[in-house]
């Protein structure tokens, strides 16, 4: 009996050291893969979109979770990249006006930190990505509006995601800028589509209807057939790297997110605060070797309001961190999700030498802007805007011959509305501005989203009430003049 107990003693006393080694032998963690896009809305065929071939997307999209309302903090590149690299709205941290303190000492604020640093510090390797082999998939693009802040990433590598997991690895594709940077007059389209060999040609601009806010027009016809074209040429490139991750063994272990870092790339999405400008497509796919929350079902579609800004909380919880404290970004997915938001909230400031200030909030039906310089119309000069978007000149030109109308004729007003309110169910374009309306709905609506949007900007202590000096301005004027030229209408001023 003795012998007896004293092996089950140390049978007992064995299972208990193993039993303490499975606890604190350490979890496996998902590899995470962001595939961000640059400069489209939902123009991909999962979300219903015409004239575009996106087989690669609409694939991940029926093996993963659609998301349908998610917003970007800011219309254009840097101040939104930067939101949802630290999970803090760029107003917050004063990263807020285009391309800023990239020659200053400015440093983020105490206890805001990069993305990868946290999950540098929980045992990932990261990675900006450029080339997948022979193949240009991404721009290695940071363009963040803070640069003091030590290496963000620890490689650009795709042949060292496989020996260093878990990983974190960014891919920005290069895609819808399509030939924008390389224009003639629009007097004078280009006849060959840059990129034609790369880019497949399902848009033909006899076939596609643009957004009503263009004009009715042969360029106008010919532009938005060149972005769906560029959109399809985005698939090609994700269809690449999605194969890479499933050769090199990676893709049972990797969650794959694609999202846009803002709206679209026309002449009223990109910099303005519209759902074209805000509004981004973003897919979840769950890997193999990991249980997908229940939200995360393979073919399901999320309608819940999601700020890109969340994007930041999501991904440290998915690599099982905990959220800083006092960080503003959320939770959406998984079983630590927070509430899901009621309100999306968007701030555009400085882009390039153009000053404004406006702030925009959403919730599933309405979007209310406030205009805070509404003389700084979408007609306002913007050297990128006028040489890059052949649309801008010709509106000028087709209104100085009488021959403007409907909704186009808003891109040459000399003023916005101090206030705009659009139902987006009934008006997804965004053209009937509803804030004067007497109807007690809207009136309603009117006094909440305004309320709402007040309550964001002290909260979270909006810091677009403090105009930047002249001087940091200027060189902005000279550089974008040196890029594009001064258009004649404004030296004639």
């Amino acid at each position: 009996m003795r012998t007896f107990l004293l092996t089950l003693g140390l049978l007992c006393f064995g299972f208990g050291i193993c039993h303490a080694q499975e606890k604190t032998k350490p979890t496996k963690k998902p590899n995470i893969l962001w595939i961000v896009a640059e400069n489209i809305d939902h123009d991909l065929g999962c979300y219903g979109a015409k004239h575009v071939k996106t087989p690669n997307l609409d694939r991940l999209a029926s093996a993963g979770v659609r998301f349908t309302r998610v917003f970007a903090t800011a219309p254009v590149c840097a101040p939104s990249r930067s939101a949802f690299m630290t999970g803090m709205y760029q107003t917050t941290t004063d990263t807020h006006h285009m391309r800023s303190h990239r020659n200053d000492d400015f440093r983020l604020p105490p206890g805001v930190r990069p993305l990868t640093h946290w999950l540098q510090d929980a045992g990932y390797s990261t990675f900006n990505i450029g080339m997948i082999l022979r193949w240009l998939v991404g721009t290695v693009k940071l363009d963040l509006n803070f640069v003091n802040e030590g290496k963000i990433f620890h490689s650009d590598n795709w042949a060292d995601l496989k020996k260093k997991q878990p990983f974190f690895a960014m891919i920005s594709t290069p895609e819808v800028e399509y030939d924008i940077y390389d224009r003639k007059t629009f007097q004078k389209p280009r006849v060959e589509w840059v990129g034609e060999k790369e880019h497949p040609q399902i848009a033909r601009p006899d076939e596609v209807t643009p957004p009503p806010y263009f004009p009715d027009h042969r360029v106008a016809r010919e532009e938005w057939a060149r972005y769906l074209n560029s959109v399809s040429g985005l698939d090609v490139r994700v269809g690449k790297i999605l194969d890479a991750l499933k050769t090199d063994g990676l893709e049972d272990d990797t969650i794959v997110i694609f999202f846009a870092d803002n709206g679209r790339l026309d002449v009223r999405g990109i910099h303005w605060c519209y759902d074209s400008g805000l509004r981004v497509p973003m897919i979840i796919r769950w890997p193999r070797n990991f249980s997908a929350p229940a939200n995360g079902r393979a073919g399901s579609v999320n309608e819940q309001i999601v700020s890109l800004l969340d994007l930041t909380a999501t991904t440290m919880d998915l690599a099982g961190l905990k959220r800083p404290p006092l960080m503003q970004s959320r939770i959406f997915m998984g079983p630590n999700a927070d509430p899901p938001r009621q309100y999306a909230f968007s701030a555009r400031d400085r882009i390039d030498e153009t000053v404004n200030r406006i702030r925009s909030v959403r919730d599933e039906r309405y979007r209310y802007n406030r205009n805070f310089m509404p003389e700084q119309s979408l007609a306002a000069l913007n050297r990128y805007r006028e040489k890059c978007f052949l649309v801008m000149p010709l509106a000028r030109q087709l209104h100085s011959e009488g021959k403007l109308k409907g909704p186009a004729l808003s891109l040459v007003a000399p003023r916005l509305p101090d206030e705009e309110l659009f139902d987006t169910k009934n008006d997804p374009f965004e053209i009937t501005n509803l804030a004067a309306s007497k109807t007690p709905e809207h009136r309603d609506t009117l006094r909440r989203l305004r309320t709402a949007l007040e309550v964001w900007i002290t909260e979270t202590g909006d810091r677009g009430q403090f105009a930047e000096p002249p001087g940091v301005v200027a060189p902005f004027e000279r550089e974008m003049h040196d890029w594009f030229g001064t258009p004649g209408w404004y030296k004639k001023l």
